[in-house]
């Protein structure tokens, strides 16, 4: 054939483009790197946080094969409009590289900023404050976008009341726009959350958090997780008298993408 002798194969299209690179990109990658390997040295925890996508809740189809006897596929509906009395499940997780451990919250309303930070408070109560008794800062690899984007008011102000809680800082730094699959987050749990799962209907909230909770890898990873059932509220808007209250520091180098939030001398409501 013609084009096979000049080269020419079949090939399906390559997910490679992520949009204008951003300049500072590698420099904010350098800096994401250093603040990491600051924080493990000190040993205060460093953890990766974000939303995995929703999933359909129900027997739907779900990519990947399973085991099953010879004719007999477990049968699953055929079209994949979702149940409106189970909805969908909003799994986000904070991952920790230094112990390679993972929470998800697996939640049945809204990602908001609020369900993210009430995420990462869970797992601050569930793991990380046994794990890191002595910990004075928490350290968040995020991405640029989503309920954690660096343009989100709530976000910050959510931060904030968990820092005033737990009277602990916690130091947030973005990837830079349409890296997202830098985040440690994507490649150590979220990909082998959605190996363990292949070819198998999630069926119900429970069974989403079951088949999470059973996600382990030969490298040692344990991962926990738990039904979310709080309702959340969207489109709040955060003043700029409120968000003036904040005791939020912003670094030298992107400040839009680089800051610690301290604790306030007294809770602000």
């Amino acid at each position: 054939m013609m084009l096979r002798a000049m080269d020419y194969s079949l090939q399906a299209l390559a997910k490679t483009r992520e949009g204008t690179s951003h300049p500072d990109r590698d420099a904010q990658f350098c800096h994401i790197s250093e603040q990491t390997k600051a924080f493990q040295r000190r040993g205060q925890p460093v953890v990766s946080v974000d939303a995995k996508k929703k999933e359909l809740v129900g027997a739907y189809k779900n990519g990947g094969r399973e085991w099953q006897k010879k004719g007999e596929p477990e049968k699953v509906k055929t079209h994949d409009f979702p149940d409106k009395d189970v909805g969908r499940a909003r799994p986000y997780g904070v991952y920790d590289p230094t112990r390679n451990e993972g929470w998800v919250s697996v939640g049945k309303d809204h990602d908001t900023a609020e369900f993210a930070v009430q995420t990462i408070r869970t797992w601050w109560s569930q793991m990380g404050r046994e794990a890191y008794p002595k910990a004075k800062q928490i350290l968040i690899t995020a991405d640029a976008g989503g309920s954690n984007s660096y343009r989100v008011r709530l976000w910050k102000v959510a931060i904030q009341r968990l820092v005033d809680e737990e009277r602990i800082e916690i130091t947030v730094c973005h990837f830079p726009p349409g890296t997202s699959k830098w985040n440690k987050i994507e490649h150590r749990l979220f990909s082998e959350i959605t190996k363990n799962w292949r070819g198998r209907p999630l069926t119900s909230h429970q069974v989403i958090v079951k088949l999470i909770a059973n996600t382990k890898t030969k490298t040692g990873l344990t991962v926990r997780a738990k039904i979310d059932p709080r309702k959340y509220k969207i489109k709040i808007k955060i003043s700029k008298e409120e968000f003036a209250k904040l005791n939020l520091h912003r670094s030298s180098f992107h400040g839009d993408w680089n800051y610690t939030i301290k604790p306030r001398r007294t809770s602000v409501s």
